[in-house]
């Protein structure tokens, strides 16, 4: 008898098991943003995203646009990054509800070139891709503009690095620039350059209004 029990508690943990995971199973499953446009700088960059936030991102740099070639250029990036599992948890409801991007992205209309966005899903529930220009669907698009939000924001901190290494005088310009781009949604997910808004906050070295915006940009991605 005891061993018919021990036998049906280990059939009912395992049939359970997925709910316990979560809709989407074991949590291996990804999304990736596959961002290209030639015209600026960098070209090129994916951002990996897993269910709990964590992930990767990677930029190429590119040929800056002549207006930008005076000025210091993004330098390339990869690393490990760290988003709130709330904003990823609506990346993925959001392709779920689009099944896992299996369906036309691009509106085709005549609008202006913003960069080529390829979203893909690899998971339990299959696998699928959409690339888009613009979308119509006012998700997809919404979903496009968050997920370059999010690049510009790790783009931003990797500036802010090289500003702070070769370029003390220039974060003035720079952390303001910060400041109104997470204001308007410009830069999304501030959370994600914390490492150097510590830095900046903390450091003696830097314009005192330097450290003030760090420390106000640090409280704000904490409400």
């Amino acid at each position: 008898m005891r061993t018919a029990w021990l036998a049906l508690l280990i059939l009912t943990m395992t049939s359970l098991t997925p709910r316990i995971q979560g809709e989407d199973g074991p949590p291996n499953a990804v999304i990736v943003v596959d961002f290209s446009n030639p015209g600026i700088s960098p070209s090129h960059w994916t951002l990996t995203l897993h269910r709990d936030g964590s992930g990767h991102f990677q930029s190429e740099r590119g040929d800056p646009p002549v207006s930008a070639q005076q000025e210091m250029d993004t330098p390339n990036v990869d690393r490990d990054v760290q988003l709130s599992p709330d904003f990823a948890d609506q990346v993925f409801k959001t392709a779920q509800q689009h099944h896992w991007f299996n369906e036309e992205c691009e509106s085709h209309f005549k609008v202006a070139f913003q960069g080529w966005k390829k979203l893909s899903y690899s998971g339990t529930q299959g696998q699928g891709s959409c690339t888009f220009n613009y979308s119509r669907d006012k998700d997809i698009q919404a979903l496009g503009d968050a997920l370059t939000g999010v690049a510009e924001t790790l783009l931003e901190g990797a500036r802010l690095e090289m500003l702070l290494q070769h370029d003390r005088l220039g974060l003035d310009k720079e952390t303001e620039f910060l400041m109104e781009a997470a204001k308007d949604g410009r830069m999304r997910q501030i959370c994600a350059i914390r490492e150097i808004l510590e830095r900046l906050a903390g450091d003696s070295l830097v314009l005192d209004r330097v450290r003030r915006r760090a420390r106000v940009l640090l409280a704000s991605e904490r409400r």
